[in-house]
C-alpha cells in the first residue's frame, strides 16, 4: 500500500496575521443539522408573519374600500372624519400586509405593525372616552381584539429582531496557516476549546461521544450542559449538539479544508445557540459582553494565533482593558 503524501505547510508563503480578515460565510448546511426546536420556531414565526400579512390585507381593503362598514363594525360614528381616518388606516394595512407577505422575516415590517397597533389602540381609547364612539360595547370589543393582535405582532417582531428566524445563528470563516490534520486534531480535543473560546470555562470529555460544558454567564454566573458528538470525519468535519432538556440549546459544526494557494487550512464555523432566558437573556448578555455572536470572531482570531504562533498575542490594551492611543509618528532626524 502506497503511503499517503503528507500535507506540507508553507509558513513563509502566509500573509501577515493582520492582513487575513474573518468574513461571514453563507455556507448552506444540511437541513437535518438544524435542531427540531429551531426548525419549529423558525417555521412558526414565519407562518405567523404571513398570517398577519393576510390579516392586514383583508382589514386594509375593508378600510380603504368601505370605511363606513368598518366604522359600524368597530362601533364608531360613521361621519366624515372617521371615514377619512379609517381609509388611511386601510391604506396603511394594505401596504404592511403586502410587505409582510413578500418579506415575512423582515423585523422592520413586523415592528411597523406594532406601531400601527398602538395608533389603533389610541384611536379606540379616544372613541371609548369621548363622543366618537357610537356603540361603546363594540368599541370595547374592538380594543380587546386589537390587544390580541398586538400580542401576536410583538411576538413575531421579537423573533425577527434576533437577526433571523432562529435564535443566535453564527457563521464565520478563518484561514489558519497550519496543515488540515493539525488544525482538526486541535479542535477535536474539546478540552482545547476553552483555550481560545473566552466564554467557556471548561469542557470535559465523558466518553461515548459525550462531553460536559461549563460556560461563563453575565454577572459572574456560570451555565453547564452536556453535549454529544453527532458527526466526526477526520480532517473534514466535526459537529456536536447539546443533549435534550439541557439548560442551553446549542449546536456547533466546523468544516476543515485546504486553503487556496497552499496557505494552510480554511475552517468554516457554524453555531446556533438559545440562551436560557430567550430574547431577554441575549439582550442582557450583549450588554455584559458575553453574547456569543459578539465573541466568535475574536475567538477564531485566538485559535489562529495559538496554532500559528503558539500563544494568544496580547497588546497593552488587551492586558489592561483600555483603548490606548498611538502617538503620532515623528520624522527621522537627519544625521549631522
Amino acid at each position: 500500500m502506497a503511503a499517503r503524501p503528507q500535507q506540507q505547510s508553507h509558513e513563509s508563503d502566509h500573509p501577515p496575521l493582520e492582513s487575513i480578515k474573518l468574513r461571514p460565510q453563507t455556507m448552506r448546511r444540511p437541513q437535518s443539522y438544524r435542531g427540531p426546536h429551531l426548525r419549529h420556531r423558525a417555521e412558526s414565526t414565519d407562518s405567523l408573519a404571513r398570517g398577519l400579512g393576510w390579516f392586514s390585507k383583508g382589514l386594509g381593503f375593508l378600510g380603504a374600500g368601505s370605511p363606513g362598514t368598518l366604522a359600524h363594525l368597530i362601533g364608531v360614528k360613521d361621519d366624515r372624519g372617521n371615514r377619512l381616518y379609517l381609509r388611511l388606516v386601510g391604506v396603511r394595512e394594505v401596504t404592511s400586509g403586502m410587505a409582510l407577505l413578500s418579506q415575512p422575516t423582515s423585523a422592520t415590517w413586523r415592528w411597523s405593525r406594532v406601531a400601527g397597533d398602538v395608533m389603533d389602540l389610541s384611536y379606540l381609547t379616544c372613541a371609548l372616552l369621548t363622543g366618537l364612539g357610537r356603540h361603546k360595547p363594540r368599541v370595547a370589543a374592538s380594543m380587546v381584539a386589537v390587544l390580541g393582535v398586538t400580542a401576536l405582532d410583538v411576538r413575531a417582531s421579537l423573533a425577527a429582531s434576533q437577526g433571523s428566524a432562529e435564535p443566535g445563528h453564527i457563521r464565520q470563516t478563518v484561514t489558519i496557516g497550519r496543515p488540515v490534520a493539525e488544525v482538526y486534531q486541535f479542535w477535536r480535543r474539546f478540552e482545547n476549546l476553552p483555550r481560545f473560546m473566552s466564554n467557556l470555562e471548561s469542557v470535559r470529555e465523558m466518553g461515548q461521544r459525550r462531553s460536559h460544558w461549563k460556560a461563563k454567564a453575565p454577572a459572574g454566573q456560570t451555565i453547564e450542559w452536556d453535549a454529544e458528538l453527532i458527526d466526526d470525519r477526520p480532517n473534514e468535519l466535526i459537529a456536536w449538539r447539546s443533549l435534550p432538556n439541557s439548560e442551553v440549546n446549542h449546536t456547533g459544526r466546523v468544516q476543515f479544508q485546504p486553503a487556496p494557494g497552499n496557505r494552510g487550512t480554511e475552517i468554516q464555523v457554524e453555531m446556533t445557540y438559545e440562551p436560557p432566558a430567550g430574547q431577554l437573556g441575549q439582550l442582557v448578555a450583549r450588554l455584559f459582553g458575553k453574547e456569543p455572536g459578539q465573541q466568535v470572531p475574536t475567538d477564531l482570531r485566538h485559535v489562529k494565533q495559538i496554532l500559528e504562533a503558539g500563544d494568544i498575542i496580547q497588546s497593552d490594551a488587551t492586558v489592561y482593558g483600555a483603548s490606548l492611543l498611538q502617538r503620532p509618528a515623528k520624522p527621522i532626524e537627519a544625521a549631522a
